[in-house]
């Protein structure tokens, strides 16, 4: 299996299946010098790690990360990137292969099951191999390395919508995301969600979401006008993440219902002599290149595919069954999928800085 690796300067590899002895992933390119420590990383691994409410999979991950390479210890004891290839490894200790015994021959409902074994002719039926979300922790492991190569990044995400519930933006409030389990930043939508996603949990089905990614402190001038546009790219690595089916930057599809005069955004002069922008349709990115404004994109991931309840499918010998997905799954896989969005994010940009960087210095 190829196709393991994004990015061109800022390279993430990331390896290791969901019911391996381990996963992890392999950062190529990051600049010497940059301080960085296991904590943080851990920090970023901690958002996305299984188990830590009734609303996510109770698979018990510890998910605890070792930089096995790329850095050197200094005599005050911090830890230096040494502009080497940096390698990360996060253990699987809570496998329980023994839950998909009875799937080894049946391709699951909205699972990546038959078109996997269609290319490859075997299939991991564990989890899914390296067709599993649990492949992810080693992208939100290397997201960590990459909000530090960029100065003054901050990227963060939320959860703006839960199957047909919506946050009301005239109460959203950052601070907010990090006290409810759906890093939702409408307290009042938080609520809501919880009495909604208990009712799909214990009706054994599942629900999609919508998660909302701000990047701020991105300089202007990343990305070029053709074939590495910077929302191109963007939307390309949200939408390698699993169970995504839909990216939008800015406006995105709501663009389509706007006037001319209402999309663009227009400009004033500040007191500094750059520009002012007077609203962000354009999600901070404009012919491809970034404007230095906020980018703000949007994913929309389907509901979970293991589910509950049975579903009609057929057997890898030609039989059709009906079939019920054991194990421990997530009701709502987009929770989690909001410390993917902003790894994924934060590569992208430390990828264009980087490669702007070398152009045009």
């Amino acid at each position: 299996m190829s196709h393991n690796t994004f990015g061109h300067l800022f390279r993430v590899t990331t390896w290791g299946e969901s019911h391996g002895p381990a996963l992890g992933a392999v950062v190529d390119g990051c600049p010497p010098r940059i301080e960085i420590s296991e904590a943080e990383i851990q920090a970023c691994l901690d958002k996305r790690r299984p188990g830590q409410s009734r609303f996510t999979t109770q698979r018990r991950e510890p998910d605890e990360v070792r930089i096995l390479s790329g850095v050197m210890p200094q005599a005050d004891g911090r830890l230096l990137t040494t502009g080497t290839p940096i390698a990360l490894e996060i253990q699987n200790v809570d496998q329980r292969s023994k839950d998909y015994g009875d799937i080894a021959d049946r391709y699951r409902p909205g699972h990546a099951d038959y078109a996997y074994d269609a290319k490859y002719g075997i299939r991991d039926y564990r989890g899914g191999g390296r067709s599993s979300a649990r492949e992810t922790a080693a992208r939100v492991a290397a997201g960590a390395i990459a909000r530090k190569v960029v100065p003054g990044l901050t990227v963060r995400g939320a959860l703006v919508q839960m199957g047909p519930l919506k946050v009301d933006r005239s109460r959203w409030n950052w601070n907010a995301v990090d006290d409810n389990p759906f890093f939702c930043p409408d307290p009042v939508a938080a609520e809501e969600w919880a009495v909604y996603l208990d009712g799909i949990r214990k009706s054994g089905s599942s629900i999609g979401a919508v998660i909302e990614v701000v990047a701020e402190g991105v300089p202007p001038g990343l990305g070029a006008p053709i074939y590495a546009k910077l929302d191109q790219d963007i939307a390309g690595a949200l939408m390698s993440i699993n169970a995504v089916k839909g990216v939008e930057i800015g406006e995105g599809f709501a663009a389509a219902a706007l006037t001319g005069e209402e999309n663009a955004d227009e400009m004033r002069l500040g007191n500094d002599g750059k520009p002012v922008f007077l609203s962000n349709h354009a999600g901070g990115i404009l012919g491809g290149i970034s404007t230095g404004q906020e980018i703000v994109a949007r994913f929309a991931v389907k509901p979970t595919s293991s589910i509950l309840n049975p579903r009609r499918s057929i057997t890898s010998g030609g039989q059709e069954v009906e079939l019920i997905t054991k194990g421990r799954h997530d009701p709502c896989v987009g929770i989690r999928a909001v410390p993917i969005g902003e790894a994924m994010v934060a590569c992208v940009i430390a990828d264009h800085y980087l490669r702007h960087r070398g152009q045009v210095g």
